[in-house]
């Protein structure tokens, strides 16, 4: 009797060290992901810093400049917009979707800028920032939401029907965290408004939405080739070969 005790016992405490082994496993995978994506976190930031200050050293701002990331573009975008914009000299820019980015394409020496913004409100907010730090010239057009053939509310086409020879279009509008096909109409819209030599950068292609828009503009462009940069956001550029 006391032999089925003890086996008993033995059986008892063996099933409760493998729950307990279980558990401790499950804890160690838990904070092994919690450890792996901090460190994601860390680096991440740490690129955005680096890029931020490069900007500050890029460009001569004489006022603050609004917050970036978040709704806001990344310092890593801005960024490549300096780079762009000093690169190819475009002498039109078109961008759908104001804001900070708008006055790093003026600070960077872009000779015309058209943004475009479905916002009233938003649309006022980059104006006066604009004329806080004495940027002047640039277009910053409201054109409402408006039911596309597409299926889905895009920019209203008859602000957009005096544009041609785009040699930079930026595409960061209209919203599209609740829809991801939000943006698609840009390619069937703009892609006969665009000049041969033009460069599209295309925001947010770490969705599905973007990722595609970016991928039909190239099939779209033989001539151009589609190079995804592993920004926080992702940012998708399509030029020339």
């Amino acid at each position: 009797m006391l032999l089925v005790i003890i086996l008993v016992g033995i059986t008892y405490c063996i099933r409760l060290l493998r729950a307990l082994h279980q558990r401790l496993s499950k804890a160690a995978s838990h904070n092994a992901a919690i450890s792996k994506e901090s460190k994601a976190l860390h680096w991440q930031s740490y690129r955005q810093s680096e890029a931020l200050v490069q900007l500050f050293a890029l460009l001569k701002f004489t006022a603050p400049i609004p917050p970036t990331r978040s709704w806001a573009a990344s310092p890593d975008l801005l960024l490549t917009l300096v780079d762009l914009v000093r690169k190819h000299q475009p002498r039109l820019v078109v961008e759908l979707g104001s804001g900070l980015s708008t006055l790093i394409l003026a600070k960077s020496g872009a000779k015309k800028i058209i943004s475009i913004d479905h916002s009233e409100e938003f649309a006022e907010q980059t104006r006066a920032m604009l004329k806080v730090h004495g940027v002047r010239g640039v277009q910053v057009r409201v054109a409402g939401l408006k039911p596309h053939i597409s299926g889905v509310d895009w920019y209203d086409t008859s602000e957009l029907s005096d544009l041609k020879k785009i040699d930079l279009l930026i595409i960061d509008g209209p919203p599209g965290s609740k829809n991801t096909d939000s943006r698609k109409p840009a390619r069937p819209e703009l892609i006969n408004r665009l000049s041969p030599r033009a460069v599209i950068v295309i925001d947010d292609v770490n969705r599905q939405g973007e990722r595609e828009l970016a991928e039909a503009f190239a099939k779209a462009l033989p001539t151009h080739v589609l190079t995804i940069f592993p920004h926080e956001k992702g940012t998708a550029v399509i030029s020339p070969k």
